[in-house]
């Protein structure tokens, strides 16, 4: 049986799945959005591995990302949020979550959905690219630099341009599937 040719960089069954199901794949769900928006910015300074093992205790531990709510944690809220081990326990990360879901709601208020706000920086369809290999995938774009830019004026935390091309990988707005990787071609 001949196995899949993929990118290099899923190395277990976690990754395998997440590679070949999510990463990618164009999404245009608010909520999720939401949430890689909130995942992203707590992987800041660690590994995309880390915080996907952690991904369904952030999901437990911030009411499924459930923006509404997010907004109104208070500091004993946080402090919670502060002794549970299932998630990154940063402060300040944990602080912009809460800012994060704030602004989320008026960038949903003010362009009808997050998701008619974002892919505007990809003029509303995903930028295939061709890389060959790993070296051919850039840290940032201008786009990136352009979405985390309007980010940050909207008050959001934790968006830098690397941050935001992380997150427009993983959402489908680009696609920096090698060449080789089957995924590529499925997703072009």
């Amino acid at each position: 049986m001949q196995t899949k040719q993929r990118c290099p960089w899923p190395t277990d069954e976690l990754y395998i799945h997440y590679h070949d199901t999510e990463w990618g794949v164009p999404l245009h769900d608010d909520a999720k959005l939401f949430e890689f928006i909130i995942l992203e910015g707590a992987q800041a300074g660690l590994s995309w591995y880390t915080v996907l093992k952690k991904r369904e205790n952030y999901r437990a531990a911030f009411d499924q990302f459930n923006a509404e709510k997010i907004a109104r944690y208070s500091d004993r809220k946080v402090e919670q949020l502060m002794n549970d081990a299932g998630i990154i326990r940063n402060r300040l990360k944990i602080v912009s979550a809460i800012g994060n879901a704030k602004a989320y709601l008026k960038v949903r208020e003010e362009f009808g959905s997050f998701d008619a706000y974002l892919w505007r920086f990809v003029e509303g369809k995903p930028k295939i690219n061709f890389p060959k290999s790993g070296k051919d995938i850039p840290a940032r774009t201008k786009e990136s630099d352009a979405m985390s830019k309007d980010l940050i004026q909207r008050g959001f935390k934790f968006v830098g341009s690397t941050i935001c091309y992380a997150h427009m990988q993983a959402t489908g707005m680009v696609n920096d599937h090698l060449v080789t990787c089957f995924r590529h071609k499925q997703l072009s």
